[in-house]
């Protein structure tokens, strides 16, 4: 079957790419560029809802940033001209063919990697270069955020998209399948939004059919809040749910309506939020 660019596919493969791929995005609205750091799959997060596969061996650990600048390069000056008529670009829907970001995605967490400075340097050179305009984005669990080398590292995006999917200690370790302290989040996230403004991630999803109660998303808000009240500046809240594959099968998505009421919630706490089922 031939391959077909929509929200459900998010493979990273492209040709002979090893870091840069194409996915359409339904929060970004538009075609992504995605950049991966992490093709050997490795992850400090373990989350249930991943569509990775980390049973399978991933590829070398080293990020060759000189390669990852050539298929950016390359991927960026197609979306300049041709792009719509190359496969599977020319299965994307016409009211999503537009190139709406670069974005640091991929297997794990993108700040991780020793070369993360470098290459986002590099990604910020080249777009400047061929795609003058199309943010340069970070998505990110803000585990590292502590770290100097990714703080320096920060001031190349023009965006950070930060994960917050919980709001008690408990449901973070569940939702995020990890034993770091949440506090690290929480403190990482304050320390960045006192400096600039961050968007903030959030899925919800049932596990083994049950999604987050009404305790837990007023938590979770209160943290939001949180941030706000001290000082850091929320630009939007996303909320969006599973839309392909996870690797845990006791996840599923959370329904369009309670999405819809959660978005309600954030916004009479005062903050600009919207829903992506």
């Amino acid at each position: 079957m031939a391959r077909c660019l929509d929200y459900e596919d998010h493979r990273r493969e492209l040709e002979a790419n090893r870091y840069v791929y194409p996915v359409v995005s339904r929060r970004a609205r538009g075609l992504s560029i995605g950049v991966n750091l992490n093709p050997d799959k490795v992850c400090n997060f373990g989350c249930p809802y991943c569509q990775v596969d980390r049973t399978a061996p991933g590829g070398p650990s080293r990020v060759k940033v000189p390669d990852l600048a050539g298929e950016l390069e390359v991927l960026l000056r197609r979306a300049g001209g041709d792009l719509w008529t190359w496969p599977p670009f020319d299965t994307v829907a016409p009211e999503l063919r537009r190139l709406a970001d670069v974005a640091f995605a991929g297997d794990g967490e993108p700040t991780s990697p020793f070369e993360f400075l470098a290459a986002a340097r590099i990604a910020r050179e080249v777009r400047d270069r061929l795609a003058p305009g199309v943010p340069l984005r970070l998505l990110t669990n803000a585990t590292l955020f502590h770290q100097d080398r990714v703080r320096k590292a920060l001031a190349e995006f023009d965006e950070l998209w930060c994960k917050l999917d919980a709001g008690t200690e408990g449901y973070f370790h569940l939702v995020n399948g990890t034993k770091l302290p949440f506090r690290r989040i929480l403190d990482n996230l304050l320390f960045v939004a006192r400096e600039r403004p961050i968007v903030v991630q959030s899925l919800f999803l049932t596990l083994d059919g049950v999604g987050p109660d009404d305790t837990e998303i007023g938590a979770w808000i209160a943290r939001l809040t949180g941030i706000v009240a001290q000082g850091g500046r929320i630009d939007h809240v996303q909320v969006y749910t599973v839309a392909r594959v996870p690797s845990d099968p006791r996840c599923g998505p959370l329904e369009g309506r309670r999405l819809e009421a959660i978005v309600a919630r954030v916004r009479a706490a005062g903050l600009a939020a919207a829903a992506y089922a």
